[in-house]
């Protein structure tokens, strides 16, 4: 039966292992999935939206209008006047043709709901839909 035994070599140097590339490495992966992550915008209020046998999901990326109870208008948390949604979707229209979607509350008033409506098919939107949730 043989013995191996090993023998340790000295030569005054210690071995290094170089983290930098690997570092390298885990930013370009952090950079890549920020810049390619879909991030859907909310409209920053709490609506109760109708329900709708015939509810489908959200695209990821549309222009999301909420119309509250009160009958305000909102886009990403902040209210926005009747007379400026047309522009809005305007200028949200000429970076992506995307579909607008407004989400009234159940209780708002459908005057206020067909005005924005109107206003955003002004403004050039091809599909503009109300948001429900399935029964």
């Amino acid at each position: 039966m043989r013995r191996l035994t090993a023998t340790t070599v000295t030569t005054g140097e210690s071995a290094e292992i170089n983290l930098s590339p690997l570092i390298d490495m885990v930013f370009l992966l952090l950079i890549f999935f920020m810049v390619t992550t879909v991030f859907v915008q909310e409209t920053g209020v709490d609506v109760q939206k109708p329900k709708a046998a015939s509810a489908v999901e959200l695209q990821k990326h549309s222009i999301l209008l909420a119309v509250t109870r009160q009958g305000r208008i909102v886009y990403g948390g902040k209210d926005v006047p009747l007379n400026s949604v047309r522009g809005l979707v305007s200028r949200l229209l000429r970076v992506r043709d995307m579909p607008v979607i407004v989400i009234a509350d159940e209780t708002s008033m459908t005057g206020v709901v067909v005005q924005v409506i109107d206003q955003c098919k002004l403004a050039g939107a091809k599909q503009v839909s109300i948001a429900a949730s399935r029964e």
